[in-house]
C-alpha cells in the first residue's frame, strides 16, 4: 500500500518555508503556531529527514527542504487550479445544450426565448445534432431522439409522440390538392433516412399498399425534410410536435387528421452531480414546458 502525507502537513510546510516562520504561517492558515510546528515535525518524521534548521529566533531550510519545496509548490498549484476550475464551472452563467436540429429550431428555440426573457444573464450555446450526440463532456444538458426500447437510463421523455403527413399549401398531385389518402400512392414522398417505418405506419393506418420509397427526395435530417416539404418538393411524415410553427406560418398544411403513434421519442438527459446552478435552472424550465 502506498502512503502519502496529510495535505494539511504539506500546506503548513509550504507556508512556513515561504515565510521562514511558523508564526506567520499560522496566521495565514488560521492555525496556532504550535499546530504548524507539529504539522511540520510530523511531515519530517514521515519523510525521515529534517526540512528545517531551527535557530533560536529564525528558521532556515535544509538542502532537502529547498528541493522538496519546489515540488510541493508545483503540486499545490495544480490542486488549487483544479479546485478553482471546478468552483468556476459550478458557478458559471453559461449553459451548453445539445439537441437535434429539428427540435432546436422549433420547440427548444421558443423555450429559450421565454427563459432568456427572465434570465438574460445566462448565456446558452446550442450544439445541433442529426444522428449522434456530441461528446458527453461538451453539453450540460442533452436532448436526444431514441427508440423507446433503446432509451438511455435516467432520461425523461418529453411527450408521447405522434406522426402527421405534411405538404406545402400549393402542393398538387396530378393537378389536385392532397385531400384523399389514396393520392399518396402517386405523391412525391420525402424520405427520412433511418425512419422508413414512418411511411409504413401511414400506409398501414390508411390501409394502403406499400408506398413507393423511391419516388421523391431522401435526406438524413428531419429539419431538411421540413424545409423540403414547405418548398413544395412533396409530402413528408414528421413528428407532430415539429410541424406546429410551420403550420402557423402557413408554410405547411396537414391534409389529414392523424394520431399515428411512433416509438421514436425525444428525451431530456438526467440531472448530474456536476451540473451547475444555471444548467439546473434551465433544465427545470424545460421540464416545466414539457408538463405545461
Amino acid at each position: 500500500m502506498k502512503f502519502t502525507p496529510h495535505l494539511s502537513y504539506v500546506r503548513s510546510f509550504e507556508a512556513a518555508a515561504r515565510h521562514l516562520s511558523f508564526t506567520a504561517a499560522a496566521e495565514e492558515l488560521n492555525y496556532t503556531q504550535s499546530a504548524i510546528s507539529n504539522h511540520v515535525r510530523s511531515l519530517e518524521e514521515f519523510i525521515g529527514r529534517p526540512l528545517f534548521i531551527r535557530h533560536p529566533r529564525s528558521l532556515a531550510l535544509t538542502e532537502l527542504g529547498v528541493a522538496y519545496l519546489a515540488s510541493v509548490r508545483q503540486a499545490l498549484k495544480q490542486i488549487n487550479s483544479a479546485t478553482e476550475s471546478i468552483i468556476s464551472s459550478a458557478h458559471r452563467k453559461d449553459v451548453v445544450v445539445s439537441c437535434p436540429v429539428s427540435l432546436a429550431e422549433t420547440w427548444l428555440s421558443r423555450c429559450i426565448l421565454e427563459f432568456r426573457a427572465l434570465h438574460h444573464h445566462i448565456n446558452i450555446t446550442i450544439h445541433g445534432t442529426i444522428w449522434t450526440d456530441v461528446e458527453p463532456d461538451v453539453a450540460d444538458i442533452r436532448l436526444t431522439t431514441n427508440h423507446r426500447d433503446d432509451a438511455p437510463a435516467g432520461v425523461v421523455p418529453l411527450w408521447p409522440e405522434t406522426l402527421t403527413v405534411v405538404c406545402s399549401p400549393g402542393y398538387r398531385i396530378a393537378g389536385k390538392p392532397l385531400k384523399e389518402p389514396e393520392q399518396l400512392l402517386e405523391a412525391d414522398l420525402i424520405q427520412i433516412l433511418g425512419r422508413p417505418t414512418h411511411w409504413q405506419s401511414i400506409a398501414s393506418h390508411f390501409g394502403l399498399k406499400t408506398l413507393n420509397p423511391d419516388v421523391g427526395i431522401k435526406t438524413n435530417s428531419t429539419a431538411i425534410a421540413l424545409e423540403l416539404a414547405s418548398q413544395g418538393h412533396g409530402c413528408a411524415v414528421l413528428p407532430k410536435s415539429l410541424v406546429g410553427t410551420f403550420v402557423e406560418r402557413n408554410q405547411l398544411i396537414e391534409p389529414f387528421d392523424l394520431g399515428v403513434e411512433t416509438p421514436w421519442l425525444y428525451y431530456l438527459s438526467d440531472e448530474t452531480p456536476s451540473m451547475g446552478p444555471s444548467a439546473r435552472l434551465f433544465r427545470e424550465w424545460l421540464l416545466k414546458n414539457i408538463r405545461s
